[in-house]
């Protein structure tokens, strides 16, 4: 292994070049005037070569080079390797979603999927057939760690404060709506009293702590009962369907969850701040063609 690694690392790859043009000439002075090189730094080339590789690799017959039983063998493998080298080089930096089998790692709150999840598969479907996507769970502390270390390509999460290294914009807005189940007392007077004298469901990851619409209802000086504190939206709303606890709930979630469910949903009593939703990258990958790509595609 090491004799093969001591071979790779002296040789000179320009070498290569020259000899790719001496199999497809079989001639020294016509792969010179295709190389633009004299036929003396042809042969200099090739005698480089034969002592690299410790033995010849062409014979002259008249004035044809005639490749030699191993060159004979190895050098259509080798040619075909300098082919998809060359191929990747002149594409450096370019992305192709056609024809791309990239994979991306998208960190997702499990609520967003239901939203994001969707639309973007279906435009997959269209622009990139071949590419796959992950959506992951990554905690805040640790998310420019993981764009940093490529862990993650993008990150979908509530506006924070971010390191300069992290770039960040504005992906979506949703106003909140009340959930209740279908005959429930609130969705015929939905007014500031009836929704402080309902029990609720609070929605969170956390195990305490405010939830993300107990801002602005502190702030409009409500403040309700909380019977239920669970992690999904969908366990939710199943719940408001079989009880009397109102669930308030981003709408574009709400509505997306609502099929086949006897629930109604309504605004609240009052207009609470919407939830807004940022798209946080790496700003080594603010310029990537394939980053630049999959931002488009989230973005509604």
């Amino acid at each position: 292994m090491n004799k093969i690694h001591s071979r790779y690392d002296r040789l000179d790859l320009n070498l290569l070049r020259v000899f790719a043009m001496v199999w497809q000439e079989r001639h020294l002075t016509r792969a010179a005037d295709a190389l633009s090189l004299t036929p003396s730094a042809v042969s200099h080339a090739m005698r480089r070569l034969r002592d690299h590789f410790g033995e010849p690799l062409f014979q002259r017959q008249g004035h044809r080079m005639q490749p030699t039983a191993a060159c004979a063998r190895m050098a259509p493998e080798l040619l075909d390797q300098l082919t998809r080298l060359d191929a990747l080089i002149n594409r450096w930096g370019a992305f192709d979603p056609q024809a791309s089998q990239s994979s991306f790692r998208i960190a997702l709150p499990e609520a967003t999927e239901t939203i994001l999840l969707p639309v973007l598969m279906s435009r997959l479907a269209a622009e990139a057939p071949a590419v796959t996507v992950h959506s992951v769970r990554v905690a805040r502390a640790m998310m420019a760690k993981s764009l940093a270390a490529r862990s993650i390509d993008l990150a979908v999460d509530v506006p924070h404060p971010v390191p300069e290294t992290l770039r960040h914009a504005p992906l979506f807005s949703d106003d909140f709506c009340v959930v209740s189940r279908a005959g429930h007392g609130f969705a015929a007077t939905p007014t500031f009293a009836a929704y402080a004298a309902t029990d609720h469901i609070a929605v969170s990851t956390r195990h305490d702590g405010a939830v993300i619409e107990d801002v602005s209802l502190l702030a409009l000086g409500i403040s309700r009962r909380v019977r239920l504190r669970c992690q999904s939206y969908g366990t939710a709303m199943t719940v408001a369907e079989g009880s009397d606890l109102l669930a308030t709930i981003p709408r574009r979630i709400a509505a997306r969850l609502q099929p086949g469910r006897a629930l109604v949903l309504t605004d609240p009593p009052a207009a609470l701040s919407p939830v807004k939703l940022h798209l946080y990258w790496h700003a080594d990958q603010h310029t990537d063609p394939a980053s630049q790509w999959l931002r488009g595609l989230l973005r509604p």
